[in-house]
């Protein structure tokens, strides 16, 4: 039986990271999207205003996955909860139950720091849709995403008259 293990990222991980990253965007068909650095990481996530956390998930000492989150914040419960931004488990390493711990793991930390959810998007054709029903998300049908990036993003913030 494989050894996993969890932790949560260092500095020092910060290419480990940006390697399992760069693994999910091929995943998801995106594989030249991956912008981010080994210094954007150090910087965002562990220095003096860290805006992110990571754990990561090794299989008998490999690399094999990660989570990266932050907190969020519902109006309506009156609390944080806890955002994953993604979570990537190294094919070889699927169906180990590296992801079910990385799940498990989130939301103890979510139910340990007094935080009321856990929210995450998934594709639409990711197979691990299934996954995560069986762990107990729900679909959130009524919500849909919306984003501002990019050119739609500098052209809005044009528009601002603040002071």
């Amino acid at each position: 039986m494989a050894e996993i293990a969890l932790r949560f990222a260092t500095t020092e991980d910060a290419g480990t990271l940006l390697a399992l990253v760069r693994e999910l965007a091929v995943f998801e068909k995106a594989p030249d999207a991956v912008l981010a650095t080994e210094a954007d990481f150090r910087r965002h996530g562990f220095g003096p205003e860290p805006r992110f956390e990571a754990l990561l998930a090794f299989v008998d000492g490999r690399p094999a996955g990660f989570a990266l989150f932050f907190p969020n914040f519902s109006t309506w419960l009156g609390k944080p909860g806890l955002y994953l931004e993604d979570i990537f488990v190294s094919e070889w390493a699927r169906k180990l139950g590296v992801g079910r711990r990385l799940m498990a793991r989130l939301a103890a930390i979510a139910v340990e720091r007094g935080w009321g959810r856990l929210d995450f998007w998934v594709l639409h054709w990711n197979p691990a849709r299934d996954f995560y029903h069986r762990l107990g998300f729900r679909h959130m049908e009524e919500w849909l995403p919306y984003r501002a990036e990019g050119d739609a993003l500098r052209t809005l913030a044009r528009e601002d008259r603040s002071p």
